[in-house]
């Protein structure tokens, strides 16, 4: 290794250092500044409680309401939402690739659905699926599902024609130039579209178990707010706020290992 290349990959991790240094202080500083300002009653300690609170609060919930299993119930309904959101999209993102026609059909019909707030749709599917998990999971599907379809399609449209038309001029299947050319181009794309799902899919099961659950911390939420407890509200929202920085962070490992392989 060069001494420019030695160089080069200390100054990428110093600034990753800097970075994440920054970020901390930033966290703590908000902290530290949220409990003065709620000791001091400068902000109201009721309505926007306090770090010290919800630290409180959430071993409460940890010790009386079994948090775990709450957590634990958010998790495995967003996997599985997550799971069928991808799964769904890539398939039905092949279809409209490979059949031009039924995607311009679809394409009205999928903006449509998008732009509709689900929750209007939620009375109707919990009518449809029963005040059940499957109801939940139903509504994170129709909030990742249509974006992945259109991310992940978007971004086989815009593969380089001409590696296409040389494949072709070698008498190259469809099948072979999906899994030669297509989707390797849109290898980007389709991890920007799991980042979107995973996201998404916690977005839409919080928003179902608002509806209807008995379990979860979107559970929490509602039960904190019909009591007019706002510290479990906060915590609910703090313990998420964790929930989505991991699961971000897993999809980026899974990015660095598909790079790696790819």
């Amino acid at each position: 290794m060069s001494k420019e290349h030695k160089l080069y990959l200390k100054k990428i991790k110093n600034n990753k250092i800097i970075v994440v240094s920054i970020q901390i202080f930033i966290a703590i500083g908000f902290i530290i500044l949220w409990q003065v300002l709620s000791d001091h009653k400068i902000i109201n300690p009721f309505i926007f409680s306090s770090p010290k609170k919800i630290l409180e609060t959430t071993i409460s919930l940890y010790h009386k309401y079994n948090l775990i299993d709450h957590i634990i119930t958010t998790l495995y309904e967003t996997i599985i939402a997550f799971s069928l959101g991808i799964g769904l999209g890539f398939i039905i993102a092949i279809l409209l690739y490979e059949c031009k026609t039924l995607a311009k059909i679809v394409d009205p019909f999928l903006t449509m659905i998008n732009s509709l707030p689900k929750v209007a749709l939620g009375p109707i599917i919990i009518i449809w699926c029963g005040a059940n998990t499957k109801s939940i999971i139903v509504m994170a599907l129709l909030i990742n599902l249509i974006i992945s379809i259109i991310t992940i399609y978007n971004g086989f449209l815009n593969t380089d024609n001409y590696k296409i038309k040389l494949l072709k001029s070698f008498k190259a299947s469809k099948l072979q130039i999906l899994t030669k050319v297509v989707i390797p181009e849109s290898f980007s794309t389709i991890i920007s579209s799991l980042k979107i799902n995973i996201a998404m899919s916690l977005i839409g099961i919080i928003m179902g178990e608002f509806l209807v659950s008995k379990k979860g911390l979107g559970y929490l939420i509602i039960y904190g707010t019909q009591v007019f407890n706002l510290n479990i509200v906060m915590s609910g929202i703090i313990i998420l706020i964790f929930i989505s920085f991991i699961l971000y962070e897993i999809m980026n490992l899974l990015e660095k290992i598909l790079i790696k392989n790819k």
